[in-house]
């Protein structure tokens, strides 16, 4: 029997199986999209996956915390990642899906001031953060900052409540929100396949913006 050797795939190659069925415009779009994800946890791990899995290799990925056992039964990584910033090993997960994916990943906490910096050049941005008071600063403070950005939220996912219950909806021109809108993850436990189910909404979200759906859908 022959031993089968792992040769990586071209750019082409990854491209081609990632996008798939889409039309060359459809491709570029979703290539040249700058999509930034703040907090890496069972959202934005979850969102950087599918984003990914989707050909969309511009991402900017923000978070300033370690991966911890208690994180695996709901955030995408592993038994190896302990100890590790997540930023680092989010980036080299997103490797082995596209491994030309240009991504730009910061062990940093994101504050009022360092907002505009760190997402400036992006086109949308997901909020996955699990912090009340910082998911607020970060919904403002984008939404007064700038006017042709979009922003993707994230509110209510805990317990083990229906599918059906976790929407998306459009807020306003520039603002999304996906969740159940109530539930509360310091009275009841962060159910993983609920919390994915969330941010695959904020993936499916980002992706109809950059392919120009949702503005026809509101036509």
């Amino acid at each position: 029997m022959t031993e089968q050797q792992n040769v990586t795939p071209t750019q082409a190659e990854i491209n081609a199986a990632l996008q798939k069925g889409l039309t060359q415009a459809q491709q570029d779009a979703l290539r040249n999209a700058r999509v930034a994800i703040v907090g890496l946890g069972g959202l934005g791990s979850n969102i950087a996956v599918a984003l990914t899995r989707l050909g969309i290799s511009q991402l900017y990925l923000y978070d300033f915390d370690r991966v911890e056992l208690s994180n695996l039964n709901r955030q995408y990584y592993f038994l190896d990642d302990i100890g590790q910033y997540k930023a680092d090993a989010l980036v080299k997960h997103l490797r082995q899906i596209n491994h030309y994916a240009d991504l730009h990943a910061q062990v940093v906490k994101i504050t009022a001031e360092n907002i505009p910096t760190l997402l400036g050049s992006c086109d949308i941005i997901c909020e996955a953060l699990d912090d009340a008071a910082s998911k607020a600063m970060l919904v403002s403070t984008v939404l007064s900052t700038w006017s042709d950005k979009k922003l993707v939220a994230a509110s209510g996912i805990a317990g083990f409540g229906k599918a059906e219950e976790i929407i998306s909806k459009k807020i306003n021109n520039s603002f999304y929100l996906c969740g159940d809108g109530s539930s509360d993850f310091h009275d009841l436990p962060l159910c993983g396949a609920r919390v994915a189910l969330c941010a695959n909404q904020q993936a499916l979200l980002v992706a109809r913006i950059i392919l120009g759906l949702e503005e026809k859908q509101n036509d």
